[in-house]
């Protein structure tokens, strides 16, 4: 009976962590602003073409409400993700992106290794505990980039002959 082996996938750490940062400042601008619904408008508007049968039915204002209650719900979900996937990471992890990125009051790395957690921790600690919850984060997300292999690589030049 053979065993089964699960290797981890290496991933691209410059193009998974902009993914990482980039859906979590997504996660920041849902937090931070206020969804403007939309209305339906109240005029007519004059055009110098004549109307023509498309065969699409125009409902603006049925268009309006299913965008009035689709779009918030979206966010929240969106959010809800997010949050469900930083609660998932251990206590520092979770300290670590939560003071880093969730809060909105902190943009410095230095700020939260000196300050966020009870024991101040090194700065390589620090990069170190980040990609490891950004590793974790992108699997529970499903946005991380893979690594490309790479082939053998060759020289330019003249061979020796």
């Amino acid at each position: 009976m053979t065993q089964m082996s699960f290797e981890l996938p290496e991933f691209d750490r410059k193009a998974t962590r902009a993914a990482v940062e980039a859906a979590l400042e997504k996660y920041r601008i849902y937090k931070s602003t206020l969804f403007e619904s939309r209305e339906a408008k109240t005029t007519t508007e004059w055009s110098a073409t004549p109307r023509s049968d498309t065969g699409v039915t125009s409902d603006q204002t049925g268009n309006i409400a299913a965008y009035n209650v689709d779009e918030p719900a979206a966010r929240r979900a969106y959010c809800k993700r997010i949050e469900d996937a930083v609660n998932a990471l251990p206590k520092r992890e979770r300290i670590l992106i939560t003071e880093r990125y969730l809060n909105t009051d902190c943009d410095f790395d230095y700020l939260v290794y000196n300050n966020a957690f009870d024991q101040p921790i090194g700065e390589t600690t620090y990069y170190t505990l980040k990609w490891k919850a950004f590793y974790k984060m992108a699997l529970n997300l499903n946005i991380q980039v893979l690594k490309k292999e790479k082939g053998p690589k060759r020289t330019a030049g003249k061979a020796k002959s």
